[in-house]
C-alpha cells in the first residue's frame, strides 16, 4: 500500500493523544529520557496537519541507541536506519504505514532540540506564520499527494526551505523559552 499523504483540519484530540503516549514513554523510559515534548504541526492549536503526533525524547547521549530503543520497541516502535542517527534517530508506530506516531530522538540542550521547539514555539506564539505553514502544506499535499511512495519524501523536501527560515528567525528572537 502507497503512503498517501493527507492533511486534516486540526482535532482538539491530539494534545490528549499526545499526553497519553507521553505517559507511556516516560514509565518506560523513566530518567533515560529527560524531556518528553509534543512538536510538528500536531501540537499547534488550530493548525491544520498530517494526522500524525510528533514526540520528541531529549536524552543525555544518543549513543549507545539501545538504552532508549529496546523500550521504544517495547511500546510498539519501529526504528528507521538514516544518517540523520547522528543527530536525531528516528522511531515510528505502526510498522507499517499509516503511522499514528513518529519520535525523534534528540540530544538534551543540543542544537536539534532547540530547534524543533524553536519551531513549534514561533508557530504558537503567531498565527499568521501558522496560516502561511498550512496553506504551504496544503498546497504541496494537493500537488505532491498523488507522488506514491516518493510522495512522503518529496513532501518533507518541499517544505525544508520554510521551516529552516522560521526556525532561524525564531531561534533568533529567542526561541525556544524557557528550555
Amino acid at each position: 500500500m502507497g503512503k498517501t499523504l493527507t492533511v486534516v483540519r486540526y482535532d482538539p484530540r491530539w494534545p490528549t493523544m499526545f499526553a497519553t503516549e507521553r505517559d507511556r514513554i516516560a514509565a518506560m523510559l523513566g530518567e533515560v529520557a529527560l524531556r518528553i515534548d509534543h512538536h510538528g504541526s500536531t501540537s499547534v492549536p488550530g493548525l491544520s496537519a498530517k494526522p500524525i503526533i510528533d514526540i520528541q525524547i531529549s536524552v543525555i547521549r544518543l549513543q549507545p541507541m539501545e538504552t532508549y530503543a529496546a523500550g521504544l520497541k517495547r511500546l510498539g516502535y519501529t526504528h528507521l536506519p538514516h544518517p540523520d542517527d547522528s543527530f536525531c534517530p528516528f522511531f515510528h508506530r505502526p510498522a507499517s504505514w499509516p503511522h499514528t506516531h513518529h519520535i525523534h530522538v534528540v540530544e538534551s540542550g543540543g542544537a536539534e532540540e532547540r530547534k524543533t521547539l524553536a519551531f513549534r514555539d514561533y508557530l504558537r506564539e503567531h498565527p499568521e506564520a501558522a496560516r502561511e505553514y498550512e496553506d504551504l502544506k496544503i498546497r504541496l499535499v494537493a500537488e505532491l499527494g498523488a507522488a506514491g511512495p516518493s510522495g512522503p519524501r518529496a513532501y518533507a523536501e518541499a517544505k525544508t526551505g520554510f521551516v529552516t527560515g522560521l526556525t532561524e528567525r525564531a531561534l533568533a528572537e529567542g526561541h525556544p523559552r524557557g528550555l
